[in-house]
């Protein structure tokens, strides 16, 4: 018996080279699109500027001089503004019954923006809110990802609409819409009345939720804010929802919110002394998420506490870390240990941590459940909470919010929190980590050539 496609090559009796031809094929033209997918993204890269560094001419101020907060605007184009409460909400539990309650008093409007979501009870609450609000004439205005919530719209969608909600999808991913598929809308935006806002790194999954017994909540942290903070929320919304609707949604409210958002937020949080919201989005050049980070790192004079559950840090990220050590600055980073829900990206930041280590960042593995909290704090003073990775998908390819405050109220409470956290994780040592095993070391090294894409 012969092969038709090749009638010189004889086989045995009852074998076909068929399957293996396919694979083989199959195998090359994904290594060739990786290939094509890595070069491009490279080339990319250089044409878009890949190199930031601080000039050590005009270099930015430490965080804690009068100026630095001037410096980030100018480096953001954002704005920094007193008037601000911020309360700091960590997990599931510490979350949810502050905003089912606040949705629940909704009068005039609801804006809520969500990366991930899942049917669960988490779901079930959330829309019952909703329904419940719709039907009462509270405009409300719900945007999922095309990517994160794609189950969660057909699963919910009709009931929503039904209700007399207003419900999108940013960005759906088909193939007509291939070329938008790698810029996803990571941000987590909830508005209330135009007066109370959240935003942080929880999604409406039951992951973030406490009782599941063997499978524990995910470790968070999140912010409720009221203030003009709370506003700057409202436009990232604007923004978003007129990308995905086509229409400009206006989320004021009366001259009475002010005093309300007041009373509201008074037995909680802290009044920062500046607060604002930075709104990450792909450029053409560096981002402003980037040159946030690298400006926050080398404003740093004595500690840098990086909680970040997906850290895959650049080389301009790496060098920033790395100065700061040589100034005599504490850096520590807190990322996902064994439970991280990426393995892939987990191999990736654990492919730069010798270097990083060798240079004197100490470096912890979150060990009792995932971590998937995005937050910094610098000098006790200065703080970051959102939904910002370390990596280049949230710096440079997606849509991403973090609240920004100086204060030093709430800085001291960051650095508690973060020093919490160390106590439920293991320190990466240098000696230990270069004794892994030689599949870790493989694993780590092949993810590395594929890490800008992930």
């Amino acid at each position: 018996m012969q092969d038709r496609g090749n009638p010189g090559i004889p086989q045995p009796i009852g074998v076909s080279y068929r399957p293996v031809k396919r694979g083989l094929l199959f195998a090359t033209l994904l290594l060739s699109l990786g290939a094509l997918a890595f070069v491009g993204h490279a080339a990319s890269d250089i044409m878009r500027g890949g190199r930031l560094v601080v000039t050590p001419d005009a270099p930015p101020p430490a965080v804690d001089h009068d100026m630095f907060t001037e410096a980030v605007q100018q480096m953001g184009g954002l704005v920094l503004e007193p008037g601000n409460r911020i309360e700091v909400l960590l997990d599931g539990d510490g979350t949810f019954p502050r905003l089912w309650a606040d949705l629940r008093a909704a009068q005039r409007s609801i804006a809520f923006q969500v990366y991930f979501c899942r049917p669960g009870a988490v779901a079930d609450t959330l829309v019952a809110i909703l329904e419940e609000r719709a039907r009462a004439g509270v405009a409300v205005h719900f945007l999922a990802d095309g990517f994160g919530c794609n189950s969660f719209v057909e699963h919910y969608g009709d009931r929503l609409r039904a209700a007399g909600a207003r419900v999108a999808v940013f960005r759906p991913v088909g193939w007509l819409t291939l070329h938008k598929a790698q810029h996803r809308s990571h941000a987590r935006v909830v508005v209330v009345d135009g007066r109370i806002g959240y935003t942080g790194g929880f999604g409406i999954a039951d992951v973030w939720h406490g009782g599941r017994g063997s499978e524990p909540e995910w470790r968070e942290t999140n912010v409720r804010v009221t203030g003009p903070a709370a506003r700057q929320l409202a436009g990232v919304f604007a923004a978003a929802w007129a990308e995905a609707v086509g229409e400009l949604v206006f989320l004021g409210g009366d001259p009475g919110d002010a005093d309300a958002a007041e009373r509201d937020g008074a037995e909680a949080g802290f009044e920062a002394r500046s607060a604002g919201v930075l709104y990450g989005r792909p450029a053409l050049g560096s981002t402003a998420a980037e040159r946030i980070l690298v400006t926050s790192i080398a404003g740093a004079r004595r500690t840098l506490y990086i909680t970040n559950s997906y850290f895959v840090p650049g080389p301009e990220l790496r060098r920033a870390l790395e100065d700061a050590v040589r100034r005599g600055v504490d850096v520590r980073v807190l990322t996902a240990g064994r439970r991280s829900d990426l393995p892939s990206v987990r191999y990736a930041g654990r492919a730069m941590y010798e270097d990083l280590l060798e240079a004197g960042v100490r470096i912890y593995e979150y060990e009792p459940r995932m971590v998937h909290a995005k937050t910094f704090v610098v000098d006790g003073v200065w703080t970051a909470i959102g939904t910002l990775n370390f990596d280049n998908r949230s710096l440079r390819l997606n849509e991403e919010v973090a609240i920004l405050a100086h204060d030093p109220l709430l800085g001291a409470a960051m650095d508690s929190i973060f020093m919490a956290d160390l106590r439920d994780a293991h320190e990466i040592r240098l000696d230990e980590f270069r004794r892994r095993p030689w599949s870790g070391r493989l694993r780590e090294r092949v993810v590395r050539l594929v890490w800008p894409l992930l």
